[in-house]
């Protein structure tokens, strides 16, 4: 869940998100492709590394 105002209406979040921020949309995309598409490292490694941040951020996990 968002913690700032986003765009009302009932669409995704990421969709409201950017909205407010449209220029925003085409890099955070290209960011997500690279990461996810094109990453040469497992899934499961990648998640893990992903909730060791989060711990180290203290974010709920």
């Amino acid at each position: 869940m968002a913690r700032i105002d986003l765009v009302p209406g009932d669409s995704e979040e990421t969709e409201r998100l950017f909205r407010w921020a449209p220029h925003v949309s085409g890099p955070a995309s290209a960011l997500s492709w690279a990461v996810y598409d094109k990453s040469r490292l497992p899934v499961r490694l990648r998640e893990l590394m992903r909730m060791r941040i989060a711990q180290i951020n203290q974010c709920h996990v």
